[in-house]
């Protein structure tokens, strides 16, 4: 596959918000905003063992709905803030539509979404 062709996403994350970028007219690179995704984190909850698996499920759930706004995907930078990134990859990594994407990431702060276009556009440039 040229790279040309290639379906190239970034997104930026942290425990509670997404957003992600993908390029549209691949053959000169255009990236722009396909989506965000919230995970308003798990309820108040007396029980530990409750509330950790409820914050297991809704971070699979973040995952789902972050990964299913990026269908065919070849290559993915993610960034942002804490360890979400690396749950991010390793939930890549284990779900078979998307074990062979290339997959790098980077530590960021939040940044407007004109900022992280620019950071992704030049990431794969």
């Amino acid at each position: 596959m040229s790279a040309k062709n290639k379906k190239l996403f970034g997104v930026w994350m942290d425990s509670h918000n997404a957003t992600i970028v993908g390029n549209l007219e691949e053959e000169e690179k255009v990236f722009a905003v396909i989506g965000q995704v919230k995970n308003a984190g798990p309820d108040n909850n007396s029980n530990e063992n409750a509330a950790n698996n409820q914050e297991i499920s809704l971070t699979q759930k973040f995952f789902k709905e972050i990964a299913s706004q990026m269908p065919n995907i070849d290559e993915i930078h993610i960034t942002g803030t804490g360890q979400i990134q690396e749950q991010f990859m390793k939930y890549l990594a284990e779900t078979p539509q998307y074990k062979n994407v290339v997959v790098s990431e980077s530590t960021s702060n939040k940044m407007s979404e004109e900022n992280l276009l620019l950071f992704i556009k030049k990431h794969f440039n």
